[in-house]
């Protein structure tokens, strides 16, 4: 079945299964190995992914369920001035470990500020509580998406003076 998706910009058609998930069509087809396939089930998180704006678990969707849909992968959060401010924040605050779990936490992180420009503590660990990871206990992940909060809050400032 041939579908087009937009992704990260770019319009890209494939001939796939109908079977076929999102998450494999990303990584296998399209080569954007940054969304991670990790437990089968739909409880880690880490190939979470943007459809239409709104985070979804990629290996719950099937890529024909995405034609003529926009998705945003974690390569696509880089923009034209370098890193996007929450990888940013992950590298400074060690919100990061082994890594596996990273991509799907910047995505849900991003959206999340993207909605609630200061959020609390709760409202983050609400957010990221579709994520699973084994590596840090959340304090560092919580501490990074707070920090890229109040980093993109001063810039705003800055930018408004």
């Amino acid at each position: 079945m041939e579908i087009t998706v937009t992704v990260n910009g770019r319009t890209r058609t494939r001939d796939v299964e109908p079977r076929l998930l999102l998450v494999h069509l990303l990584r296998d087809e399209l080569r954007l190995t940054g969304t991670h396939w990790g437990c089968d089930t739909s409880n880690c998180g880490a190939c979470a992914v943007w459809l239409d704006g709104v985070p979804v678990k990629s290996c719950t969707v099937l890529a024909v369920m995405a034609d003529g849909h926009e998705i945003r992968t974690v390569e696509g959060l880089e923009g034209p001035h370098g890193l996007d401010q929450i990888q940013i924040s992950f590298v400074q605050c060690h919100g990061l470990q082994c890594g596996f779990c990273t991509p799907g936490m910047l995505m849900t992180a991003r959206w999340l500020l993207d909605r609630v420009p200061d959020p609390t503590d709760e409202q983050i660990r609400e957010a990221i509580s579709g994520q699973t990871c084994r590596c840090t206990g959340y304090e560092n992940i919580v501490r990074a998406i707070r920090h890229a909060a109040a980093a993109e809050r001063d810039a705003a400032e800055r930018g408004a003076r």
